[in-house]
């Protein structure tokens, strides 16, 4: 295998399994030297000598992230057992998924402090070092369709991810002049999350089975494995990504995908200004004629996907 990655030295947080485990091995498998994060112990052993196995180099941190203590932690692990910081994936997260009524403040508040938070206090300790002991380095923020799309239940998870992307862009600008690349992957992929839904269980049973999951899901849907998904992080991270910067790219599956940056639907102007008045008559049915979707809808599943009727 191709180590173009070799001598680089990567931190990717929530690792120890499912997409977080796939990204860290897929860097460590193309030469990069891997910090293993999770807030389990044994699951995060378990990564590390399943890297090691490979014939790869890991070690772990086992810490929550979302503080600065944890984020310093991190780097200072990175620089202490490989001698140096070259990648960060912020991969970390949790979820508390409630519709607004039933969600409490500390259900909104945790999955912030995981996700935003903690890719904010990773970014920043790794660029400051990035910036002071001149590496061009890669940050690689981990979104979701959530956070594009919207979706029933995860105010808390649809903001944060939402925010990432916002802060990916704002530091693709700050960054530029150092050489350091931020990008956002959005995953399409089966998780622990994905698992529990009926629409996806075909191929979920196809992939625990060892076989291909249906071209409809691949394809048609661009959902696939995490394998699927950990190529574009190492793409991201090596030199033949130097000059990408502050994009957001979806993939799962056969499928992968650049997402537009919000940018105006329709634009219209009127002299002197827009009154209650003139947007009821002259903008209303504008409006209603182009209201963006909200939500992912997904196809009906073919007859043969269908599960059977029960007896």
């Amino acid at each position: 295998m191709v180590q173009e990655l070799s001598g680089r030295v990567a931190i990717v947080t929530g690792s120890g399994r499912g997409l977080g485990l796939a990204y860290a091995r897929e860097l460590a498998r193309r030469g990069a030297s891997v910090v293993i994060n999770d807030v389990d112990a044994e699951v995060a052993d378990a990564a590390v000598s399943a890297i090691v196995d490979e014939g790869g180099s890991a070690v772990a941190v086992v810490a929550p992230v979302g503080t600065s203590e944890v984020a310093k932690q991190l780097v200072a692990t990175a620089v202490a057992e490989f001698g140096r910081l070259d990648i960060l994936v912020t991969n970390a997260g949790v979820l508390r998924d409630k519709s607004i009524l039933k969600m409490t403040d500390d259900d909104f508040d945790t999955v912030i402090a995981v996700h935003l938070r903690g890719t904010f206090t990773c970014a920043r300790e790794a660029y400051g070092y990035f910036k002071e002991n001149g590496v061009a380095g890669r940050i690689i923020a981990i979104g979701s369709p959530t956070g594009q799309r919207g979706n029933f239940g995860q105010t808390n998870y649809a903001a944060a991810k939402a925010g990432i992307v916002g802060m990916v862009r704002t530091w693709a600008l700050e960054m530029k002049k150092s050489g350091t690349t931020v990008n956002a992957v959005v995953p399409v992929a089966a998780t622990a999350m994905t698992r529990t839904v009926p629409y996806f269980k075909p191929a979920i049973d196809a992939d625990d089975a060892g076989q291909p999951m249906p071209d409809f899901y691949r394809k048609d849907l661009g959902f696939g494995t995490a394998d699927d998904v950990a190529g574009l992080v190492s793409y991201l991270a090596s030199d033949a990504a130097a000059d990408v910067n502050g994009q957001v790219i979806g993939i799962g599956g056969d499928r992968v995908q650049i997402y537009t940056h919000p940018e105006a639907a329709v634009t219209a102007y009127r002299d002197g200004g827009w009154s209650v008045e003139s947007l009821t008559d002259e903008f209303g049915d504008i409006l209603r004629e182009n209201q963006q979707s909200i939500g992912e809808e997904f196809p009906p599943l073919p007859a043969e996907l269908q599960p059977a009727p029960s007896v």
